[in-house]
């Protein structure tokens, strides 16, 4: 395996030979082997065509999104399309202009090629080759970004700052962040917990930009279920919006609408980082692990189910 992702009740992974073999819940074709029969060990997806790879994979709560690279060795002419399927619960998930569920890859409307690409609950949105973002899916709360709260069957443009282009992205429930090609980040879709970062919890499907520290510039993002978390160039960490169960790592239990200071341990910057629903994980500069926020299920690693407001070692293997 060279990539992984994993939605709610199932995983996808790109293999080294480019195919993607995927396991778990299968309810709506999410494996995309053809059927809908779940799987307790990896399946590979249905054939994706002659030349055809895989470079990037994403999974939301029932569905699967990749990029799928064509080469043709005659011309070495690469094209790298969006690939969805799984669920489209009339919603447009899948991106192919119907609101049909899919069991195999399915290739979406989109006309240019793509570089990235990440699945919220219901909608996926993707960076393009010309730093554009395409949104499609469930619109209801502004996450298309395209000025509507409409669903679109097929990718509509987002509408990000003039002049800027995207260079990361990351969606979840319902609402995508990107960084943009000056650090800057643009969030939008929902904002009832202020997990855009404007300092609001007004919810804007255009997308708005998020209250970065002064003088500081975004190179990692993370979205959890309702709330955010970014690297800085400093590698410092911040994040912001829900903060139920200490998920922003600041020490406290209250809801952020701009971004805070995660309370790394002195003298320790953060590597990357990742967010679950209410909890999120980073690797720190020497390599050691550390989560915070809902300890229950021991989702922190920590060896209890405690909740934990400030970031706590993860008991890694000795």
């Amino acid at each position: 395996a060279v990539a992984i992702t994993a939605g709610l009740h199932h995983t996808c992974a790109i293999l080294d030979d480019g195919s993607v073999s995927c396991w778990g819940n299968n309810d709506y074709g999410q494996l995309g082997d053809g059927t809908t029969t779940d799987r307790n060990t990896p399946t590979q997806t249905s054939s994706l065509g002659t030349d055809r790879t895989a470079v990037a994979i994403t999974a939301g709560e029932k569905h699967t999104c990749a990029i799928i690279v064509t080469e043709s060795n005659s011309d070495r002419y690469y094209e790298s399309k969006n690939y969805c399927w799984g669920r489209d619960d009339d919603n447009g998930i899948i991106g192919d202009g119907g609101n049909t569920d899919r069991h195999t890859p399915t290739q979406t409307n989109s006309g240019l090629y793509a570089t990235s690409i990440a699945t919220g609950e219901h909608h996926t949105c993707s960076i393009l080759n010309d730093g554009s973002v395409n949104c499609w899916g469930d619109g209801l709360n502004g996450q298309i970004g395209d000025y509507s709260n409409d669903d679109r069957y097929s990718p509509s443009r987002t509408l990000l700052p003039s002049g800027k282009s995207a260079t990361s992205i990351s969606s979840e429930h319902q609402f995508t962040c990107v960084i943009l090609d000056d650090g800057s980040v643009s969030c939008w879709g929902i904002n009832t917990e202020g997990q855009l970062g404007d300092g609001t919890t007004t919810t804007s499907n255009v997308p708005i930009s998020a209250t970065l520290p002064s003088g500081r510039t975004a190179t990692s993002i993370a979205t959890g279920l309702d709330h955010v978390c970014a690297i800085m160039d400093d590698d410092s960490l911040y994040c912001w919006g829900d903060n139920e169960y200490g998920q922003l790592g600041d020490g406290t239990g209250t809801d952020s609408s701009t971004p805070v200071a995660v309370s790394l341990p002195s003298g320790r910057t953060a590597d990357s980082i990742t967010a679950g629903q209410h909890h999120t994980c980073a690797i720190l500069d020497d390599a050691s692990a550390y989560c915070w926020g809902n300890g229950g299920y021991g989702r922190l690693g920590d060896g209890t189910e405690t909740n934990r407001d400030s970031p706590i070692a993860v008991s890694l293997p000795s």
